[in-house]
């Protein structure tokens, strides 16, 4: 997509290094730059402080920004939108780093919790493979493959109610033979 007319113009004017162009170009989309920043950020100081890094980088390198690949409006909002992201991310990390180590070193794991995991996770999966075709493979393709509705009945052949009915027909009769079986 190229850029306007008028943004060629402003570019080219604050290429010759006119102030005045730069001025008009932060009349126009200030609000624009400052909202993105603000809804990013959810600080106003920070905010502005991309709002005036925004215009800075469009002042010290004006070339950086290309007419013929769009418009000046979208390259700034790009550019606000990036360090906006940057700033939370680094936010995050000062935050995380302060709080120390020992939230990120697992705790033990007790054997016995995981034996006890393991064999319910096998009792789980005999018990899907006894269930009919139709049924197992509903149930399949919506729990392990994470498939809706719609997408499993299209996979089958059958019409969205009809994969739902099996998706919960499976898992009443999975929910039936665990609870025999005290899972």
């Amino acid at each position: 997509m190229e850029a306007p007319y008028d943004d060629r113009l402003l570019h080219q004017r604050v290429v010759g290094g006119d102030e005045s162009a730069l001025g008009e170009v932060y009349d126009r989309l200030s609000s624009l730059i400052f909202g993105l920043a603000l809804r990013v950020t959810r600080d106003r100081v920070i905010a502005e402080d991309i709002t005036q890094e925004v215009f800075l980088v469009f002042w010290e390198r004006p070339l950086a920004y290309d007419p013929e690949r769009g418009t000046l409006r979208a390259w700034l909002a790009t550019i606000a939108h990036r360090r906006a992201v940057d700033h939370v991310r680094a936010e995050e990390r000062r935050r995380v780093s302060a709080l120390g180590p020992r939230l990120f070193e697992p705790e033990p794991a007790r054997l016995e919790e995981n034996v006890l995991a393991a064999d319910e996770a096998k009792r789980v999966r005999q018990a899907v493979t006894e269930l009919p075709d139709s049924l197992r493979q509903a149930v399949e393709l919506a729990y392990f493959g994470g498939r809706t509705y719609r997408q499993v009945g299209e996979e089958l052949g059958v019409p969205e109610g009809t994969a739902k009915s099996r998706i919960r027909l499976a898992l009443r009769r999975l929910a039936d033979a665990l609870s025999e079986e005290e899972v």
